[in-house]
């Protein structure tokens, strides 16, 4: 992403902002820094601790956490903030929980339930946000679509064919045909062996059960028994490599059906190449002005709210309410959540998202949390107006770098802030990639995608805890629970320091961050080894305590 010019800040020069009808003063605290003596050992992460550990502090914990208990403890009881709105444009959230049910934005403009576009939005009963999916869970992926769109103009033609205007379509089709029987042979392949895996213990485990009279055995119990038959011999031989893993095989049957309704749900939404799922909404996904589709539903129609578990996760993150004795504390306070559902089980549409920024943006949110990505776009520059919209609203988007351990200088990912290669279409964009909880060489999380101009920073991502459907917290990982992290330290910034910019506090967040020095593995590859500093716009890892000393001083 395109560098923006640092902020220099004289030691002698006081810069006093009016907000709230106060004058706002520099916080006189020294800003955090890493250095290799302070970070050189790593402790033991407890139970306990692993539940908050974004939130810890580099110094004083060895973990590269946000330093959020910090901030809270020494730097927020002598601030005064207002209320942001922060946008979550994911599968939905669950609006009852009992962690997010009191920070949900709500439409004030908006009688419930009356059948009337009472504010005149275009969204009918938009109480809580937008479902632009409608009752749609599953998706196929972007290079499935477009297979499925063209196949009838290209199928059995070579480029020789094909009319100037339409080549740029034709490259993308054959690409994404080559594509979809990569990928497809290999999700394939491993959902039949997780089934044939399944099959295999699941005869073996029967037949041992029957023999020795218990469900949990351990591998002594298996090598204890007398005359083994060829039958035996052969389920202990299976059962006893299972056990090897770790875990009673009950609980290993678990990961492999797990494993095998993963694999199968995946080849029924994602490749399927004879469902139409758009056809439910009634509404042409080719069309941005046709935008009377979706419903208010923002959860989903699942009475289980499954389909509406990362949404939830990304949601807490932000801001479960803090102080409640409930579950856990979100990063921000002062945070009202706009729940807008465009994300499928599946690819999400290019026009879903755009409008979804919009609507955003139109409706007072100062922050947009985009915890998703592709490979392939049929409509980027929809998206890209879109951005450019929210720029002109003053709206900052935070965007999950993605999960493919890419280089996303060399790996183009959507949605992005990059129409031509190197040269950013605004300031209001900030792509974030996952840490680890182990500071050192293993701090960057195996999956995230990185890059030195296409990552801007990065922060926690790995084992995180937060809110999920009916009331229950779960640990979930990817660049999809880093981004909220960073959006959470934004709205603080915003609620704190509302004169800044949407461009200032990305370069707040950017420019505050903690510096890495180290070697880090990238890509989860342990032969590539690169400077973290040399893997993000940056070279940082995103901190509040920094950001809200770093913002008082604009």
């Amino acid at each position: 992403m395109k560098s923006l010019k640092p902020f220099l800040f004289a030691a002698t020069t006081t810069i006093l902002l009016t907000s709230c009808g106060s004058t706002v003063r520099p916080i006189n605290a020294a800003l955090l820094k890493n250095t290799n003596e302070e970070t050189s050992k790593t402790a033991k992460i407890e139970e306990a601790q692993l539940k908050s550990w974004s939130y810890t502090d580099l110094k004083t914990d060895t973990i590269p956490g946000m330093s959020v208990d910090k901030a809270y403890a020494e730097l927020i009881p002598n601030l005064k903030g207002t209320k942001v709105i922060v946008a979550v444009i994911d599968s939905g959230i669950d609006i009852e929980h009992e962690d997010l049910k009191n920070v949900l934005w709500t439409n004030k403009d908006e009688v419930p339930n009356n059948g009337i576009d009472d504010d005149k939005n275009g969204y009918v009963d938009d109480v809580y946000g937008w479902n632009f999916l409608g009752d749609i869970v599953g998706e196929n992926l972007e290079f499935v679509r477009i297979i499925k769109r063209y196949e009838a103009d290209f199928e059995g033609k070579n480029i020789a064919d094909i009319t100037e205007e339409q080549k740029s379509l034709f490259v993308m089709y054959e690409k994404a045909k080559a594509e979809y029987s990569k990928e497809y042979d290999e999700i394939n392949g491993n959902y039949n062996r997780y089934n044939q895996m399944l099959s295999q213990v699941t005869v073996s485990h029967d037949a041992i059960v029957k023999k020795i009279g218990k469900e949990d055995y351990s591998a002594e119990d298996l090598a204890a028994i007398v005359d083994p038959t060829e039958d035996d011999q052969k389920n202990i031989a299976i059962l006893s490599q299972m056990l090897s893993y770790g875990g009673t095989i009950p609980e290993f049957k678990d990961r492999l059906n797990g494993g095998v309704q993963y694999f199968q749900g995946r080849l029924k939404n994602h490749f399927a190449m004879d469902t139409d799922f758009r056809g439910v909404l009634n509404d042409d996904p080719y069309d941005i002005n046709d935008t009377d589709y979706g419903n208010n539903d923002v959860d989903g129609p699942d009475p289980k709210k499954e389909d509406a578990r990362h949404g939830t996760h990304v949601a807490g993150i932000i801001a479960a309410q803090r102080g409640n004795n409930v579950g856990m504390d979100g990063v921000a306070q002062n945070v009202e959540i706009m729940t807008l559902r465009a994300v499928p089980d599946g690819d999400e549409y290019d026009k879903d998202v755009a409008l979804a920024i919009r609507y955003a943006a139109d409706n007072g949110a100062k922050v947009i949390n985009t915890s998703f990505g592709k490979a392939y776009s049929q409509n980027p520059e929809w998206v890209w107006d879109a951005i450019k919209y929210a720029a002109k609203k003053d709206v900052l988007i935070v965007n999950a770098a993605g999960n493919d351990a890419n280089d996303l200088d060399v790996v183009v990912s959507y949605p992005n802030d990059e129409i031509v290669k190197g040269e950013e279409i605004s300031d209001n964009f900030i792509t974030i990639g996952a840490l680890n909880y182990k500071y050192g060489k293993e701090m960057v999380a195996t999956f995230s995608n990185y890059g030195a101009t296409n990552v801007d920073l990065f922060s926690p991502g790995v084992k995180i805890w937060s809110t999920t459907p009916l009331n229950t917290y779960e640990y979930l990982q990817g660049t999809s629970m880093a981004s909220p992290n960073v959006a959470g330290v934004a709205a603080m910034v915003r609620s704190y320091y509302p004169k800044l910019s949407a461009k200032q506090v990305k370069q707040v967040l950017m420019d505050s961050g903690l510096g890495v020095t180290t070697k880090v593995i990238v890509g989860g590859d342990e032969l590539n080894t690169q400077a973290f500093s040399a893997i993000s716009k940056s070279g940082k890892t995103v901190n509040l305590y920094n950001a809200l000393i770093l913002a008082s001083k604009l």
